[in-house]
């Protein structure tokens, strides 16, 4: 049985490593991915020549994270093998470029305009290039995360927690509202013309714009500021916490419903969702920190800790108690 670094979180005496269940699933989404991509590129002929160059981008990335992840699995299976790419720099490389072939392919999969995974509207036309594309880019993002902590014993989630207070929160609703003021853009661009931006649909496409950008700014100013210094006026934290959260309460009601842009499932009706989701709890947070005169909310341990203090202190019903001459007088 192989034993835990607890400073980095790697197993230690084994020749897998920590990542081998990410890598084998990052192996399986880029399969996946690309399957759905060469399925595509082949059924979809009404495409112009940006379109087909972005497909051939998705393929061609598709495929080589398929070969490197096939490679990084089939090393970890034995142990010579595995000291080759187990928290090397060879493995760091790889995850970066892949991260970076798979932030493009995401992009690409989601434009309406490359005829892929999302149709006119910003509907899902094709779930298993869709789902699995953005699967496969999270994956990218946590292969990063453990080989950081792995081989640098940089604990990026810890950095981030304990950097100052709803750090990460913040920087969920500020990748949620780009997110949905690019895919609003999108929308925009594709569905209203000059003639029709007075339409419904395109108001609503509009507002998304607005409600996008918006929060970006505020999230952006936020985790500036928290980055930068640790620390930010709680006043102006709830303050923008809560106007985002009604902004992106009426963005629900109007992008999400019958008429809006974001009425078929995609990446403006999740990530809707998700920004209204992360601005309530931030609110949330607020109101707790708020209830407890400006301090977090006392810790589990902290608070067993001090039990576990006061219940040392306190004579054992086992002790004697043995009074002295001095104590009598």
């Amino acid at each position: 049985m192989s034993d835990i670094n607890p400073d980095t979180g790697e197993s230690m005496g084994s020749s897998r490593s920590p990542r081998f269940t990410m890598w084998a699933a990052f192996l399986i989404f880029s399969a996946i991915t690309l399957g759905g991509a060469v399925e595509e590129k082949n059924t979809d002929t009404d495409i112009d020549s940006d379109g087909l160059k972005n497909q051939r981008w998705v393929i061609a990335c598709s495929s080589i994270t398929f070969a490197f992840t096939f490679i990084a699995v089939a090393l970890q299976l034995h142990p010579i093998g595995a000291s080759i790419i187990v928290g090397t720099k060879a493995e760091g490389f790889v995850i970066l470029l892949l991260t970076a072939f798979w932030a493009a392919t995401v992009t690409i999969v989601s434009d309406a305009r490359n005829g892929l995974a999302v149709g006119e509207g910003g509907a899902v036309i094709n779930g298993n290039l869709y789902y699995f594309s953005w699967a496969g880019f999270v994956t990218a993002i946590m292969l990063i995360v453990s080989y950081l902590r792995g081989a640098f014993g940089v604990d990026v989630a810890g950095e981030i927690r304990n950097r100052a207070a709803r750090l990460t929160p913040w920087s969920a609703v500020l990748a949620s509202q780009l997110i949905v003021m690019g895919a609003s853009a999108n929308i925009f661009d594709q569905e209203c013309a000059p003639q029709l931006e007075s339409d419904v649909f395109c108001r609503r496409t509009a507002f998304g714009i607005s409600i996008g950008a918006i929060g970006t700014a505020f999230a952006l100013v936020i985790v500036g500021m928290k980055i930068s210094t640790s620390s930010i006026s709680f006043m102006v934290e709830s303050a923008f916490a809560g106007i985002l959260t009604i902004l992106n309460a009426f963005g629900v009601a109007y992008l999400t419903s019958t008429k809006g842009p974001g009425s078929a499932l995609g990446n403006l009706y999740y990530f809707s969702w998700i920004s209204l989701v992360f601005s309530a709890m931030l609110v949330a947070s607020c109101f707790e920190t708020y209830k407890n005169g400006g301090n977090p909310p006392p810790s589990a341990e902290h608070s067993a800790g001090s039990e576990v203090a006061y219940n040392n202190n306190e004579p054992k019903s086992d002790d004697i108690n043995v009074e002295t001459l001095e104590d009598q007088i």
